[in-house]
C-alpha cells in the first residue's frame, strides 16, 4: 500500500510559473523608469541641440562678398605685393577678412563687420599726388603712414598710405573704426616688407 503524498512536498507547476511571471513583472516595473528617462532624454537633447544651433546661426549673419572697382596699381603684381597679400591677418581690429566679389582686383583685400563699410587694402599704387616733402607722417609700429581724409569729398573715411616700403600700400578705413585696424595693418606690413626711406615729391611752389 503506497503512502499518501504530502501536497506541500511537490511544487505546483502553475504556481511556479505564476511566481516567475510575477518576479519578471516586478523586475520590469523597476526598469521602466530608467528606460523611460533614457528614451525621453535622447530626443530632448537632440531638440535642444538643434535649437541652440539655430540660435547661433541666427546671430551670425552670412557676410556678402565685397565688391571693389579697379584702380591704377602699376606694382600690384610685384613680389612685394605678392608677399604682403599672402600674409595678411584674418582680422583688423573688429573687422574680419572678407571675400572679394569677382572680378577681384589684383593685390587687394577687404575686412568687414556685420554691417557698415569695409576696410580695404590695396598694394602697388602709385605715389599719391598729395604726398610731398612737407606732408606730415604718422608712425605706427615702425611704419610711416600719410593720411588723406575723405572729408573734402563728403566721405566719412580716411585713406592711409604706407610710404616707407618698396611699394605704396593704401588702407581705407571708415570713420569710427578706431586705431586698432591701422595698428594691425602696420604689423602685417612691417613683417612682410622691409623699410625704405620715403620718396616724397618736392614741395610745390605757388
Amino acid at each position: 500500500m503506497s503512502e499518501p503524498q504530502n501536497p506541500s512536498s511537490e511544487q505546483d507547476p502553475t504556481a511556479e510559473e505564476n511566481a516567475t511571471a510575477e518576479q519578471n513583472e516586478h523586475s520590469t516595473e523597476r526598469r521602466h523608469p530608467a528606460l523611460i528617462a533614457t528614451a525621453v532624454a535622447l530626443p530632448v537633447a537632440l531638440v535642444i541641440g538643434v535649437i541652440v544651433a539655430a540660435a547661433i546661426a541666427n546671430r551670425t549673419p552670412v557676410q556678402q562678398p565685397v565688391g571693389l572697382g579697379p584702380v591704377e596699381a602699376p606694382a600690384a603684381e610685384s613680389s612685394e605685393c605678392t608677399t604682403l597679400m599672402a600674409d595678411l591677418p584674418e582680422k583688423l581690429g573688429d573687422f574680419t577678412r572678407a571675400e572679394l566679389r569677382d572680378p577681384a582686383p589684383v593685390a587687394a583685400a577687404a575686412w568687414q563687420q556685420t554691417e557698415g563699410e569695409p576696410i580695404v587694402m590695396r598694394c602697388g599704387l602709385p605715389r599719391p599726388p598729395e604726398f610731398n616733402e612737407a606732408s606730415p607722417l604718422s608712425i605706427v609700429d615702425g611704419v610711416q603712414w600719410f593720411e588723406i581724409s575723405g572729408a573734402a569729398q563728403g566721405m566719412d573715411a580716411s585713406t592711409w598710405y604706407a610710404v616707407d616700403r618698396g611699394v605704396y600700400i593704401a588702407l581705407t578705413a571708415p570713420g569710427g573704426s578706431g586705431p586698432t585696424p591701422l595698428q594691425d595693418a602696420s604689423a602685417a606690413v612691417a613683417k612682410a616688407l622691409p623699410a625704405q626711406p620715403p620718396d616724397p615729391a618736392p614741395i610745390p611752389f605757388p
